[in-house]
């Protein structure tokens, strides 16, 4: 009862709030036209730009500036509100700075919480700074072709702010911190709030739109299985002589037939070997000689071997494709953790932050164990990366799939608790996930989505994978539960189809963060998947849990469509399919 109450008290505030605000646009914009009141165009445009967001009061704010200007068009006030938030943000970074120096008896995994902290606002603040350009570039009447980059840029943006807040270890602290940064989070959902009602905003205003030829290319595409040939179709950054390369066998002795098709055979611009047969012995050397302003594909070869080092494909380090001779034999290894006091992100061993990031045949893993908590083997915060035929090998969170686009396809993922976390938008696709024994007191979940505000176009997709126990799991398989996923975040979204999974699946398939805790608000849903764990009769009746039965909604969460696919996946040189398996 005291609940509901709340709840209809709130409901009231919000109605008044809106009210006030509206108001206080209308009058402020009042002009005299012919001796009677004229609300200018451009007020009209700040009341239709924040009627579908959540925080109308900094909305309006956002726009006074440009509102001024009675002959602003809705981008002009769009790129207003984009421009306002960034400088919210780097003001929340500002502020960042002095609640760490304020702060006292801070350990060093608190210290280090915070220089993430710095980092991931720099991050959200350049994704902020892509959607300007963006904007921009883009004609107005064609701005619903950039609607999913714009939606892409912006979930970003919420997900890294999120990510500095959750990663402080001191509840105090963690507390100035959101208080800093409400304003920025606020108008950064307000900014996703409005590029997703654009088509709305700029109909209100008769500004014919392009229709969308991009989108509806790709939609007809949905239902073609489109699979490239490992061995004759090509990235479109090969040249022709390197082609004609790639076509002839591949004949070196060394190669054993399983490695045979992971060695393209071109020239790369660098060879890591730790025999010192190539031109650098770490991969790291090799990323530090990326020439600054390098245009087109940056490619590395890391020859077979065990490569013991914290490697990031840093900023800026865009279009690198790294390829090696198997996932078993070039591996990437370390064994950071968060009982060793390093902070979740920090104890990543490989870091892609460049966009466009290509891993082909190559190995993460991270050594530290069960008992060592957090340890992540490969984080991504690359947009348009794709990782085949690769391994990730940990316990908790092997897999931090952070941010922007991804895809992964062939690959092998294996670890405990929510060992496939993040809130990106990614799709991975016919590959094993090998859940692991924990500790004897722990529960395995598959993953762990964090999306926080409901117009993100972040989710992950599991389409056409097979989720099995490892041999020392098998025996103990019904004594340790083993759980699809549980919502770290509010509006966490999984959505596994088309896929094979064992008995050692619970029946409830699901499991609870903490109590009733994003169950109403979450997005999972189950399609046209098979084996004996599969079967959904036993299912959690979660009013967010969906079992499809609609071909068009699963085709929704298709690599085409959630993806936009068709526009990049063909210049990875990676095998995949647009639409449904089936």
């Amino acid at each position: 009862m005291e609940r509901k109450g709340k709840s209809i008290v709130g409901a009231i505030s919000i109605i008044l709030v809106v009210g006030v605000v509206v108001g206080c646009v209308a009058v402020v914009s009042v002009t005299r036209h012919n001796g009677k009141d004229k609300l200018s165009s451009s007020s009209k445009a700040v009341i239709a730009m924040c009627e579908p967001v959540d925080y109308k009061e900094a909305c309006v704010d956002s726009l006074a500036a440009a509102a001024k200007n009675e002959s602003a068009t809705p981008k002009d006030l769009i790129r207003s509100t984009i421009e306002y938030t960034i400088q919210q943000v780097k003001g929340a970074l500002e502020k960042s700075g002095d609640i760490i120096k304020e702060a006292k008896n801070v350990n060093s995994t608190g210290k280090m919480a915070f220089d993430d902290c710095n980092e991931l606002l720099e991050s959200s603040t350049e994704s902020l700074e892509y959607s300007l350009l963006t904007l921009v570039d883009t004609e107005i009447h064609k701005i619903n072709e950039k609607e999913a980059d714009l939606k892409n840029w912006f979930s970003a943006a919420i997900s890294f702010q999120e990510s500095c807040i959750d990663g402080i270890p001191y509840e105090d602290l963690q507390k100035q911190m959101s208080e800093a940064m409400v304003h920025a989070s606020q108008l950064t959902s307000n900014a996703l709030a409005i590029v997703s009602s654009l088509s709305k905003i700029l109909g209100d205003f008769n500004i014919p739109i392009k229709p969308n030829n991009i989108t509806s290319t790709a939609r007809r595409l949905l239902d073609v299985e489109i699979e490239t040939d490992e061995h004759g179709t090509f990235p479109t950054w090969f040249s022709a002589a390197d082609r004609k390369l790639i076509a002839k066998p591949n004949k070196n002795k060394n190669n054993n037939n399983m490695n045979a098709g992971n060695r393209p055979a071109v020239t790369p611009n660098a060879v890591v070997a730790k025999d010192g047969s190539g031109q650098y012995k770490t991969i790291g050397a090799a990323l530090a000689a990326y020439p600054k302003g390098f245009q087109g594909r940056y490619i590395i070869y890391v020859k077979a071997g065990i490569y013991n080092e914290y490697v990031t494909v840093a900023k800026g380090q865009d279009n690198v494709y790294m390829y090696g001779d198997g996932p078993r034999m070039t591996m990437v290894t370390g064994s950071k953790s968060f009982a060793d006091g390093v902070t979740t992100q920090d104890t990543a061993t490989f870091i892609v932050q460049g966009h466009g990031f290509i891993a082909r045949a190559m190995g993460f893993q991270n050594t530290a164990g069960p008992e060592k908590h957090q340890a992540v083997a490969l984080r991504v915060q690359s947009d348009m990366s794709a990782f085949f035929n690769c391994r990730m090998d940990g316990y908790q969170d092997t897999l931090y799939v952070q941010a922007y686009r991804q895809f992964y396809r062939n690959c092998v993922i294996s670890g405990t608790v929510d060992f496939i976390f993040g809130d990106s938008t990614t799709v991975i696709q016919n590959s094993l996930i090998i859940v692991r024994k924990p500790m004897d007191n722990q529960q395995n979940t598959v993953t762990a989505h964090g999306r926080k505000d409901p117009r993100e176009s972040t989710g992950l997709v599991i389409q056409n994978c097979r989720i099995v126990p490892e041999e020392l799991l098998f025996p103990l398989r019904f004594q340790i539960k083993s759980y699809l996923g549980r919502p770290w975040k509010m509006y966490s979204r999984t959505v596994i189809m088309e896929s094979e999974y064992g008995d050692f699946i619970q029946p409830a398939g699901w499991l609870e963060w903490q109590g009733n805790f994003a169950l109403d608000t979450l997005y999972y849903a189950e399609y046209g998947n098979r084996g004996p764990g599969a079967v959904t009769t036993g299912r959690v009746k979660w009013k967010g849990f969906h079992v499809i039965t609609d071909r068009k909604v699963a085709l929704e969460f298709t690599p085409g469509n959630f993806l936009q696919g068709g526009l990049w996946l063909k210049d990875t040189g990676a095998p995949y399919f647009l639409g449904l398996k089936q």
